[in-house]
């Protein structure tokens, strides 16, 4: 499965017929299905009603609204080419337009995970309190190391005790390095003693997790400004990955995390988590859509092999085949 050779899933699973995603989805796809029922329920072909329905019910997920008008006129324009569509296959062609709108929204930016030939490969990770940023930092961090990389953690929220505490027990947990100050510490210090040791110990990767702020834009994106110059002095063209971890099962509101977080840092790559909660798993389409970032990690349950590689065909499928 993509470039991780991920934690082998029980023999049930393996059995199962349905698709890996399928169970984690579970919410939104059984949502958007009825919904999708009752908007083609006794029509024959995808005419301007059926185009009306779907529209309602692509918003109603969460996928947007920009967005939902995107794929709107995907159809309308298949429609007006193929000139009669079958109403029963409307599933089909939403995932045909659908992908096709994710494949834009890359602009060939690759969604492949990491390029580990840059050692170590330093990935800032950045994102509001709550979102599941230090968990999905665990989460990745155990896999690398299943991979046999080596891996320091870099605790740089040092303002929520909470935070590093987690970290810790996480990297206990996955068994790998973990460099944290006192509470309070300037985080741009932690970054550069993260980075520092990685090279030190010869590491592959190293991640830092950041505070998850935003009611000063301004200081957020001095302080993450700040950390990204003292880790270029260590390793010149850290951080490799900017990656934005957003909890799926906000709906809109993870709109407005990404809206704050693009402004105040480059972000390189999105994770969204929290989707085997929630019936608004469509956000991942429209998010995708309107930031042109590249969504390369999507969480659908609490295990460490629950945190996946974003693979848009299968995503898609999953929610609408």
């Amino acid at each position: 499965m993509g470039l991780f050779n991920w934690l082998k899933k029980d023999k049930e699973q393996e059995a199962a017929p349905e698709r890996p995603l399928d169970a984690g989805l579970e919410k939104t796809k059984r949502s958007i299905f009825e919904k999708l029922s009752y908007a083609i329920a006794g029509k024959s072909v995808v005419d301007d009603e059926v185009l009306d329905s779907l529209e309602e019910v692509l918003i109603a997920s969460d996928v947007g609204v920009e967005t939902t008008q995107n794929i709107i006129e995907r159809l309308e324009a298949r429609v007006a080419r193929d000139k009669y569509l079958n109403a029963e296959e409307v599933n089909k062609y939403l995932c045909e337009e659908i992908v096709d709108l994710l494949d834009a929204a890359a602009d060939g930016k690759s969604a492949a995970p990491f390029d580990f030939s840059k050692k170590p490969y330093v990935i800032m990770v950045v994102g509001v309190n709550g979102v599941g940023k230090t968990t999905t930092i665990g989460k990745l961090a155990a896999q690398l190391k299943a991979q046999g990389k080596k891996v320091v953690l870099g605790a740089a929220d040092t303002f929520r005790a909470a935070a590093v505490d987690q970290l810790v027990i996480w990297a206990e947990r996955a068994g790998v390095d973990i460099v944290k100050q006192e509470m309070g510490s300037d985080p741009a210090s932690v970054a550069y003693d993260t980075v520092k040791s990685a090279v030190a110990k010869d590491a592959d990767v190293a991640i830092i997790d950041t505070a998850g702020r935003l009611h000063n834009k301004v200081n957020l994106m001095n302080e993450l400004t700040k950390i990204r110059n003292v880790m270029r002095k260590v390793v010149p063209d850290a951080p490799h990955e900017v990656l934005l971890v957003i909890d799926g099962s906000t709906g809109q509101n993870g709109f407005l995390q990404a809206r704050e977080f693009t402004r105040a840092t480059d972000v390189t790559a999105l994770a969204v988590t929290k989707l085997d909660g929630t019936a608004k798993g469509g956000v991942v389409i429209g998010i995708s859509d309107q930031f042109k970032i590249p969504i390369k990690f999507i969480g659908v349950g609490e295990k460490i092999d629950d945190l996946k590689i974003f693979d848009k065909k299968e995503f898609v499928e999953s929610l609408f085949d």
